[in-house]
């Protein structure tokens, strides 16, 4: 679906956001979506800083910012303020990073999926704790470093799951986006925007202090996480309707790997272990697309 970008920005050039940084593309993209009548709930994370420090503020919306493990249910508590005093046209958006949402917001998050909230929340995810000091999170992939997680020690366990978490949940929408796929990204916004109940979009964002990569670098990057299966791009609707949305070529994995500091220690053998292990996940995945087309066609004939 195509549809044309309103011409006002939302957000303020002159922002302090590292160069190249992801989350910064992704509130231009995401703000363009939701208009003008959206307020921004942030916790601590990168973008607690780079929305400004008072008076100032890198966004022509409202923001309202609230403590590390809080931004699902203040978001809620914002939304449900407004509808009480006969707004209902304002969207309200929890921008959280993965710490903020794989790990510390999780429980709030979860408790407002099982009620489901009527706001949409966003996990940037750049993999660990980058505001704090590029510290490991559960979103911080198998073998990479962090300072954490320094040699010999690199991370020995897996990423956390957090799609199939909220799908679990059977909220109405779920969906990966980047920002290196900007039609994707807003056509996704704009179905959260019309869908109601808690929607929940996990964007990754590559950031190049905390991967160790050169800033220019950055949309290319975020272009080969997709391109080599490593963050497929899909939607999940009431946590059982699987579609992909943009079909990836299957470029090795270690063509975005080799790009990156934080993986500058892999063997051969320990790259072709993540290269299997990426193919496993996306058989996996596919299917779920398999089985959600084969119910549709199914339920269709019934009908007919």
């Amino acid at each position: 679906m195509r549809y044309e970008l309103p011409q006002e920005e939302l957000l303020y050039s002159g922002h302090i956001g590292c160069p190249g940084c992801s989350a910064s593309l992704s509130m231009r993209y995401a703000l363009q979506a939701l208009g003008k009548k959206t307020m921004v709930v942030i916790p601590a994370c990168c973008w607690s800083t780079v929305a400004g420090f008072f008076p100032s503020s890198s966004l022509k919306v409202p923001i309202l910012h609230t403590v590390f493990e809080a931004a699902a249910i203040t978001a809620s508590g914002v939304k449900k303020g407004l509808v009480a005093r006969g707004i209902e046209d304002v969207q309200v958006m929890a921008w959280a990073g993965d710490g903020g949402t794989f790990d510390i917001g999780l429980q709030a998050l979860s408790g407002c999926a099982e009620r489901n909230d009527d706001i949409i929340y966003v996990c940037y995810d750049n993999e660990a704790y980058m505001n704090t000091g590029i510290q490991r999170s559960s979103a911080t992939p198998l073998l990479s470093w962090t300072t954490t997680t320094p040699n010999p020690a690199f991370k020995d366990t897996p990423k956390k799951d957090i799609m199939e978490i909220m799908a679990a949940h059977r909220i109405p929408y779920a969906a990966t986006a980047s920002p290196a796929f900007p039609e994707d990204f807003l056509n996704k916004m704009r179905k959260a925007r019309e869908t109601q109940g808690l929607r929940f979009i996990h964007i990754l964002s590559s950031c190049p202090p905390g991967w160790k990569f050169p800033s220019e670098l950055a949309v290319k990057i975020a272009r080969l996480a997709v391109a080599t299966r490593i963050f497929p791009l899909y939607e999940i609707e009431k946590g059982r309707k699987y579609t992909l949305t943009v079909k990836p070529q299957g470029v090795p994995v270690r063509e975005y790997l080799k790009l990156q500091g934080r993986f500058g220690h892999l063997s051969a053998k320990e790259i072709q272990a993540i290269q299997a292990n990426v193919e496993e996940e996306w058989e996996i995945l596919m299917s779920k697309v398999a089985t959600s087309k084969a119910r549709c066609k199914k339920g269709l004939k019934k009908e007919n």
